[in-house]
């Protein structure tokens, strides 16, 4: 208001004024920003809600992290101070037997669950979305689910009782059809493998729901122009189908390996690592040593190669999802 009273004035006197001039005046007869706790209360809106959060993660992931990498370089065992001792627990790895058995353990573990999963996933969820809604494929939705959303422990107990001993279902219509019954859990040479197809058999249906939505999301026009043109339903799949689904894909394989990786309980309630090392992983050696060994510097020092590890996982599918292009996602 104050610049539009000015040029009225300056052309009822008939003063003769240029737009350079009528620039600057405007210029110089701005009015000046005034601190204004409002505005300023207002810009701090997003690190408002941002913050509480930011400060849980920094408190509980970031400061961990760094104490784990100061405590691998020292003697610490929970209960004494800890002494500063060099590289002498990354020196120890080299020997320990231990430690090498649960790193080849933990990597054939992630090398059979994720891509079995995958697999059995995909194939489910494309299943389900053929058959459209009905009973059926909500019965099965619900059925494969039913595992995922139940205690790990309690998967372990079950998994026990239709495994271990004679006496068990498992081993019992085994005995019925005059076929040998193994030592599933006590067996060096079978034990990882049952607990593979566990844990493909827990996170199946969780896998299974990922694919469904992003079936869902695959315009239907694709598949009808590829019918129209004559294609069959796995040529449709293999062509349209699946790359559409690669970045679907890409987090279901590298969430699998993160969840592998870690598998902790399921091997603790059952076998403890047993029979000998023929099931330790890294997590189960981890703990052994930080809460029966009493050796938290050790501990450390094997969780900050599990960290590594886990890194580079994280790190190779986000450089796959910023290469991978799709027209759905």
């Amino acid at each position: 208001m104050k610049q539009q009273r000015i040029l009225t004035d300056c052309w009822l006197n008939n003063k003769e004024l240029d737009m350079q001039n009528v620039e600057i005046l405007l210029i110089d007869e701005k009015p000046k920003k005034r601190f204004c706790i409002k505005r300023l209360a207002g810009k701090g809106k997003p690190y408002g809600f941002i913050g509480p959060l930011s400060l849980l993660l920094f408190t509980f992931y970031v400061i961990p992290i760094f104490l784990s990498i100061y405590f691998s370089f020292t003697d610490y065992n929970i209960i004494k101070k800890p002494g500063f001792i060099g590289l002498s627990n990354y020196r120890d790895l080299l020997l320990d037997e231990t430690f090498k058995a649960s790193i080849k353990n933990t990597f054939i573990f992630t090398l059979g669950v994720v891509p079995a999963q995958t697999i059995f996933s995909l194939f489910m969820a494309s299943w389900l979305v053929s058959r459209g809604k009905s009973r059926l494929t909500e019965f099965v939705k619900g059925a494969m689910f039913i595992p995922v959303i139940s205690s790990m422990v309690l998967v372990s107990i079950v998994w026990r009782i239709l495994l271990n001993g004679e006496g068990s279902p498992l081993n019992m219509i085994l005995n019925i059809l005059n076929i040998t019954q193994p030592n599933w859990l006590g067996d060096s040479s079978i034990v990882l493998f049952v607990l593979m197809g566990i844990t493909v058999w827990k996170n199946t249906g969780y896998f299974m729901i990922l694919y469904i939505a992003g079936l869902m999301e695959i315009p239907k026009n694709y598949t009808e122009a590829a019918r129209v043109d004559g294609a069959g339903r796995w040529r449709v799949f293999y062509h349209i189908t699946l790359p559409l689904l690669k970045p679907t894909t890409i987090m279901v394989v590298f969430l699998g390996m993160v969840w592998s990786l870690q598998t902790f309980d399921l091997i603790y309630t059952l076998t403890g690592g047993g029979p000998g090392n023929a099931s330790m992983t890294l997590v189960l050696h981890i703990y052994n040593n930080a809460f029966k060994n009493f050796n938290a510097g050790y501990a450390m020092t094997i969780a900050n190669i599990l960290l590594f590890f886990s890194a580079m996982a994280a790190i190779v599918q986000k450089s796959f999802l910023k290469k991978e292009k799709s027209e759905v996602y």
